[in-house]
Order: structure tokens, then C-alpha cells, then sequence
């Protein structure tokens, strides 16, 4: 039985008012220094500042529990790393719940912790409900675990983050499991879970609903240099909502990925289901991806609504690419080994895949998918959506499946149907540069 230690004994106030940080800390600390325990959250809403969560110590919430994030730029601890060469990762702004080095860290329960996004997300509807919403300057991420062995988290609900929720960076042998993310589906760089350079993880069993990527696995800059690849995770039955990717591999691909496998969820009105880059010089390869249902469709983009920002994708069931970004000149990397199997899903846009010459994509397979092309929102279609890109978005016409430059495509038994009049324009494919294609699409 591991030894309890209550917040409320250590000087937590449960009135959503005061900095209980102090308090928590303190009984996180008793508990470490114990050896290990249980840090218990009673019933009530507590307010806190940033709190470190330490070796073989439990943060348990109980029933009725909210641990809410302050959003004061002083009660928040930085990241230790913020440096000039980790900008372009979004390296700021700190974080609320956090661990960097340590082994056998848990935070579970049935309570809540709440970030305060909506404190942060200002909708006046000025765009009539379309873009991101306008954000405070101040965003917090609400959970950093970094360089933890034997991580697990587990049953507890994350709400209304204000940044990425759960980012995870050169962490091993992780455990996600049974754990609602319910972030408001309009708030820009609200990620779901960001496994970044993390090794030996399975996600499962999670509710996500929020308004970037779902799950995202990445290999940022700075982790990258710290902790090497991020490789072997698993992610499986899940229900997954974003207005982005559901589950995003890149685009920070400063280091490799690999061995990823994604299957047996629903996706429930992304932009995406599966979106794969490469930009940044990494290698991605030996992807599987099986056994997805549901829907994708476009919303809308700062084109179609000045002003508002754009959401990346346009209704793409699949999407792997390969390109530089704009105003670069480097190798972006490369993409291999990718295959998809058993998908059904409606959707707005084509399966696309597409490299360039001078980084085509390698063995990408394609087999039991079922596309329904239709429309689902009030947007129109024509568009190609390759952010961030020198390409970026261009007007197109949608085939079923489009794909350029990639060596070792094949397609087999897939079908493809129109969901009403003037949803498809019937050309089932279109490749460019695919030397010895193998394409098997049924259109109906």
C-alpha cells in the first residue's frame, strides 16, 4: 500500500483562488523523499502555478478534483532549454504540470486538470465560426515530461488546454491510457499528446477531442539532440476529433521515426486522418497504419476567410509528403515504408502521396481502402494543401488518388464512390513520376 500524502494537509486551499503550488510541491517533495507515494487531490477546484513531479511519485486525482493551471506568466516555470535555436519549435511559454529526468512518474485518477484555455481563445465569431480562434500571447503548455522511464498516465481527464497538452519528450517505455482530452476544437497549438523522441509507447483507449492534431509524433530540434529518434509506438482504440490531422507524424522531423503503428480507431471529423511529412532532414520509415472508420472534411482557411487562420488539410484521407519548406534550400528527408490497410472513411479530398524529385517518397502501399468523396461542409473543394511548403496551397483538381514522385507505389483493392452529384470529378487517379505504379481502384 503506498503512503498517502493529502495536498489539504500540506496547505492546499480548495477555492480556485489561491497558489496552492507551494503546497503541492511540498507534498510531491514528502513524497519523493519517502521513497515514493501517493500525492492525493481531493474533491474541490485548487489553483496552482507550475509544480515538478518527481521519481516513483503518484499524482493521484480524486473524483470531483479539478488541479487548474494559473495563467500567470510569474506562477509559471520556463522550459531550461529555451534557447534562440529551439524558436522555430515553439520553445516558449513554459509549463504547468511538469518532470525532467526521473523514472516511475504516474498522474491518474478520475479528476480533472484544467488548463484555462478558454482564457486564453477569444471567439467573438467575427469570422462566423471558421478559423482558429485569436489567442492571449501567454500560453503555457499544460503537461512537460521529460527524459522520464516508466511513465504512466492513466484514466484522468485534461481539459481546455491553453498550448500542447501532453507532450512527451525523449521519454521511455510510456503508458497512455483511458484518458479524455477535451480541448476547444477552435484553439490554435492545442495539440492532444506529443510523443517527441519518445521510445518503447502505447496510447490506448483515449477519448481526443481538440482543435490541432490529435496525436502528433514528432523529433523537434532540441530533443533530438538530447534523446535520438523517437520509435516504436502504438496507438490503438482511440475516438479521435480535430479540425487537424487526427494522428500528424511530423512536421518537426529534425531526427528519424519509426516503427509506428496506428489502428482500430475512429476518426471523427478531422481535416485528416493521417498526415506524414518530412521537412527537416529526418528519416520516417516502417509505418503501419490499419483498421481506421470515419469521416474527414475541409474546413475553412484564411483564403476563404480573411483574417482567420487556416487549418492544414482539406478533407485528405491520407497524406504523405515530402518537400522542402519555404525559403529553404536543405534535403527535407525521407519517407519509406508506409502502408495503409482497411480504411473506410468519407472524405472531401484525394489519398495523397507525393515527393519530389529530389526527395520522392519509397514503398507506399495502399490496400482495402474505401473512399466515399462528398462534400460535408460549406466549403469548396479545388484545393491542394501541402503546408508548410514552398508549394503551400494550390488550386487543383481532386482525383481519388493523386500521387507524385514516388517509387514503389501500390495501390490494391481500394474502391472509390461519389457521394452525390458534382462531389468527385470521376478521375479515379492521377500519378506523375511513379515509375512501375501498381494502381487497382475500383470507382463506382
Amino acid at each position: 500500500m503506498m503512503q498517502e500524502y493529502w495536498i489539504t494537509e500540506y496547505g492546499a486551499v480548495a477555492d480556485g483562488v489561491t497558489n496552492c503550488a507551494a503546497a503541492i510541491q511540498a507534498a510531491v517533495d514528502a513524497a519523493a523523499q519517502a521513497g515514493g507515494g501517493r500525492v492525493m487531490v481531493p474533491a474541490g477546484r485548487f489553483l496552482s502555478g507550475s509544480v515538478m513531479l518527481r521519481s516513483h511519485v503518484e499524482l493521484h486525482l480524486c473524483s470531483g478534483a479539478v488541479l487548474q493551471s494559473s495563467l500567470r506568466p510569474e506562477d509559471i516555470r520556463p522550459f531550461r532549454h529555451a534557447d534562440a535555436d529551439d524558436a522555430m519549435d515553439g520553445w516558449n511559454g513554459g509549463f504547468f504540470l511538469g518532470a525532467c529526468g526521473g523514472q516511475d512518474i504516474t498522474i491518474s485518477g478520475s479528476g480533472v486538470i484544467d488548463g484555462q484555455g478558454r482564457r486564453v481563445f477569444f471567439d467573438r465569431n467575427e469570422d462566423n465560426g471558421f478559423g482558429e480562434c485569436p489567442k492571449a500571447a501567454f500560453r503555457p503548455r499544460m503537461i512537460l515530461l521529460e527524459d522520464i522511464t516508466d511513465l504512466t498516465i492513466r484514466d484522468v481527464t485534461l481539459r481546455d488546454a491553453a498550448f500542447w497538452t501532453l507532450h512527451m519528450a525523449g521519454c521511455r517505455r510510456v503508458r497512455i491510457r483511458d484518458i479524455r482530452i477535451l480541448n476547444d476544437d477552435r484553439g490554435a497549438n492545442n495539440d492532444g499528446i506529443d510523443p517527441d523522441c519518445c521510445q518503447d509507447v502505447i496510447i490506448s483507449g483515449c477519448l481526443i477531442h481538440t482543435g490541432d492534431d490529435a496525436i502528433v509524433v514528432k523529433a523537434t530540434g532540441p530533443m533530438t539532440r538530447r534523446y535520438g529518434p523517437c520509435c516504436n509506438v502504438t496507438i490503438t482504440n482511440c475516438v479521435l476529433h480535430s479540425r487537424d490531422s487526427a494522428l500528424k507524424i511530423g512536421t518537426e522531423t529534425c531526427g528519424d521515426i519509426r516503427n509506428i503503428t496506428f489502428g482500430d480507431c475512429l476518426v471523427k471529423d478531422c481535416s485528416r486522418a493521417v498526415g506524414i511529412w518530412v521537412r527537416d532532414g529526418g528519416t520516417v520509415e516502417n509505418i503501419q497504419v490499419h483498421h481506421l472508420v470515419g469521416a474527414v472534411r475541409r474546413y475553412a482557411d484564411r483564403y476563404s476567410v480573411p483574417g482567420a487562420p487556416g487549418w492544414w488539410g482539406k478533407g485528405e484521407a491520407l497524406f504523405v509528403n515530402a518537400t522542402r519548406r519555404a525559403g529553404q534550400d536543405n534535403f527535407p528527408g525521407v519517407i519509406r515504408n508506409v502502408s495503409f490497410d482497411h480504411i473506410t472513411m468519407k472524405a472531401e479530398s484525394c489519398l495523397f502521396f507525393a515527393g519530389e524529385s529530389y526527395a520522392p517518397l519509397y514503398n507506399i502501399r495502399a490496400e482495402a481502402v474505401d473512399l466515399t468523396l462528398c462534400r460535408q461542409g460549406t466549403q469548396p473543394g479545388g484545393l491542394f494543401d501541402e503546408q508548410p511548403s514552398a508549394r503551400h496551397l494550390y488550386p487543383h483538381e481532386i482525383p481519388a488518388l493523386y500521387a507524385r514522385c514516388v517509387q514503389g507505389l501500390r495501390v490494391r483493392d481500394c474502391r472509390v464512390r461519389s457521394g452525390g452529384p458534382g462531389d468527385w470529378s470521376g478521375r479515379p487517379a492521377l500519378l506523375e513520376d511513379c515509375p512501375g505504379a501498381v494502381v487497382e481502384l475500383d470507382a463506382e
